[in-house]
């Protein structure tokens, strides 16, 4: 059977790598995927039209409620949704958006009130956590559409051919010392839900103080206007750095060469360089919001902050003190091991497309 799956694919992004993974699974179970850009789109009515022209679509998926999920409200197939993060934590306050992802849930649940009732089950949504699931059946009609718990699948993998040096002289640092130098890295997408001059002001003030500590701030360039502010910002501040975003094994072995990983995020579903950094034995330092506070636990599996100062603090901490940073690392990477498995992750979707798709 044919699946249609919309997601935004901007490249080297979390999306795009989870939205990639979940393809795999979706064919390796013997099913077409087509996988598309979201952004291609313009209204519900172009998506009916793709599956009209087509070869016959079985259903169809989308990762984000509203960015994605809006587009398949005029089709006529099951289709399945699942939870971006920012579509529960941030979009649902905003009426108009809140009444479109309703609407989403709806149009579910209405496809399935004309499918024969043994087929009452194809349909679903997914959230990644328990608690991006709980807000969604506070702020949306979400009762009666089952919703799963599926974290996301981890895997790394590290280009062992990069030169750590090189890499931080093409982003601009020219210390002579580099192999002194503790690289606190900033992985995120250029847009301003991943807040990335959050730290920035407090960080500088940091660095002059002692000039070995740096601020990394990596990722694609999302949202150009935004962009264009961060590098404002960072050319004009001592000790900030920004790196044009890389592969995900160029990263992965950034991570291992740097001190920790970092999120500023104002909100998160479930930070997928989070967990990367736990399986790669790198410590983390995360703001505090509930999509971080879902994985990172505080000095147990990693460090928590809540403002700028705080974020000093923890990092202070996690200089000073030897035995926290083992302990945060130790389990880290245990958290990922244990609940973070590609080959559940593998299975639920499977099962849920084969679900969706079955006559």
């Amino acid at each position: 059977m044919k699946l249609l799956f919309l997601a935004c694919l901007s490249p080297k992004t979390g999306n795009h790598t989870t939205a990639e993974r979940i393809r795999s699974y979706i064919e390796s179970a013997g099913h077409t995927c087509e996988l598309r850009d979201a952004e291609e789109f313009q209204s519900p009515a172009d998506v009916a039209d793709l599956l009209a022209r087509s070869p016959p679509f079985g259903g169809a998926m989308a990762i984000h409620l509203f960015r994605a999920g809006r587009l398949l409200l005029d089709i006529q197939v099951p289709f399945g949704v699942i939870f971006g993060g920012t579509d529960i934590n941030e979009d649902v306050k905003v009426e108009q958006k809140r009444a479109v992802m309703e609407q989403v849930l709806l149009k579910a649940r209405s496809l399935m009130q004309l499918l024969p009732s043994r087929s009452a089950r194809k349909k679903f949504a997914v959230a990644f956590t328990d608690k991006l699931k709980e807000e969604a059946e506070i702020f949306l009609v979400s009762q009666s559409n089952k919703i799963y718990v599926q974290p996301q699948g981890i895997q790394t993998e590290v280009n062992q051919k990069i030169c750590w040096t090189e890499f931080l002289r093409s982003s601009g640092v020219r210390s002579e010392h580099v192999d002194d130098l503790r690289v606190f890295l900033l992985v995120c997408g250029l847009r301003r839900v991943k807040d990335p001059l959050y730290l920035v002001r407090v960080f500088s003030a940091w660095h002059c103080e002692n000039q070995r500590n740096v601020l990394m701030i990596i990722g694609p360039k999302i949202d150009p206007v935004f962009t264009a502010e961060v590098e404002a910002v960072v050319n004009r501040t001592t000790g900030v750095f920004l790196a044009q975003g890389r592969s995900q094994q160029e990263l992965h072995a950034a991570m291992t060469h740097c001190f920790a990983v970092v999120n500023s995020s104002v909100s998160e579903g479930m930070s997928a360089a989070i967990l990367e950094a736990m399986d790669l034995r790198v410590p983390v330092l995360a703001r505090n919001i509930p999509g971080n506070a879902a994985v990172v636990q505080h000095e147990v599996t990693g460090l928590l902050y809540s403002s700028p100062q705080e974020f000093v603090h923890q990092s202070q901490r996690l200089l000073s003190d030897h035995d926290l940073r083992e302990r945060v690392v130790r389990n880290g990477k245990v958290y990922v091991e244990e609940h973070h498995s590609l080959k559940r992750e593998r299975e639920t979707y499977q099962r849920l497309v084969d679900t969706l798709l079955s006559v």
